[in-house]
């Protein structure tokens, strides 16, 4: 068993073909499939089971993926620790970000910081919904994800609080109240979303024993804005993930206010590469000056 093996094989299972892999990785597609036949004949066991071009994890394939993923990241903080005994700041660092609260209000000052004190670590930024983060983050496939807290399973830094609004078209009844309840959005057109902030959402309303007419569900922040724009429905969302209201739009705080607190998430923080312990510092110190516009 090679790190080049369990590598092809974490990026296999990302991937899901062996063409997507092979590009990913930027081999050939048979060295794709050569490697995860010596894989697969030195454990014994199928990692994958395939159907035409398309490959998903076997139940022993998703477990061992976890090991591998540990073992790729240890041989990473490894090479990062003797590099830096050589006094070269250098390495790779994975993080996952759910979306626009994080990878457009966090990141950026964040890497802006990051970046000043340790030039030569390469970022890379996944982008999920928060369930699949959160996945990630116990798949080790990334080191540091961003999270609502509270979640007993990572050792986490909490960096900001956000909360609910409501999105209304400029023109409707509700727009002229200050605050909007649960119960003003009963039998009302509305648009459901399955990202992050959709099951609380759904408890805001339940509290309440609210049922708005659910007509759109939306995984994209535009399109639903797009909707409310045009007095089509009215929804709810998380303010930071928000753009300045656009013509149309109008935000109005709910009652009673509903947060949430966003934090940097790790499985353990005195587990993690030099890369990623050194943005975990630099994320502390930052905290206290985040601007959020």
């Amino acid at each position: 068993m090679t790190f080049t093996q369990l590598q092809v094989f974490a990026a296999l299972a990302q991937a899901g073909s062996f063409s997507r892999a092979a590009a990913v990785l930027g081999i050939s597609q048979s060295g794709v499939s050569h490697a995860i036949k010596q894989l697969e004949t030195t454990l014994s066991l199928s990692l994958f089971s395939r159907d035409g071009a398309a490959v998903t994890l076997t139940e022993v394939g998703s477990r061992l993926l976890v090991r591998a993923q540990d073992i790729l990241q240890q041989q990473e903080a490894l090479q990062q620790e003797a590099q830096a005994e050589r006094g070269i700041a250098r390495g790779r660092l994975r993080i996952a970000s759910f979306g626009a609260t994080s990878s457009l209000r966090l990141l950026p000052q964040l890497l802006a910081r990051f970046r000043q004190a340790h030039p030569h670590v390469e970022v890379h930024i996944d982008e999920a919904v928060d369930s699949v983060v959160l996945q990630w983050l116990l798949e080790r496939r990334v080191e540091l994800g961003f999270v609502v807290v509270p979640d007993e399973r990572f050792d986490t830094v909490p960096l900001l609080e956000d909360e609910l609004v409501a999105v209304l078209p400029a023109a409707h009844p509700l727009a002229s109240q200050t605050s909007v309840n649960a119960m003003d959005f009963h039998g009302q057109p509305f648009i459901r979303t399955s990202a992050g902030s959709g099951p609380r959402v759904d408890a805001f309303l339940a509290e309440k024993g609210a049922v708005p007419n659910t007509l759109y569900r939306f995984e994209q922040l535009s399109s639903m804005m797009g909707f409310v724009a045009q007095g089509d429905a009215l929804t709810i969302a998380a303010r930071l993930a928000l753009p300045a209201p656009p013509a149309g739009v109008i935000y109005r705080r709910l009652t009673p206010r509903s947060h949430r607190k966003i934090a940097l998430a790790a499985l353990r923080f005195d587990k993690l590469s030099p890369a990623a312990a050194a943005f975990v510092d630099v994320s502390k110190k930052a905290r206290k000056s985040l601007v959020m516009d």
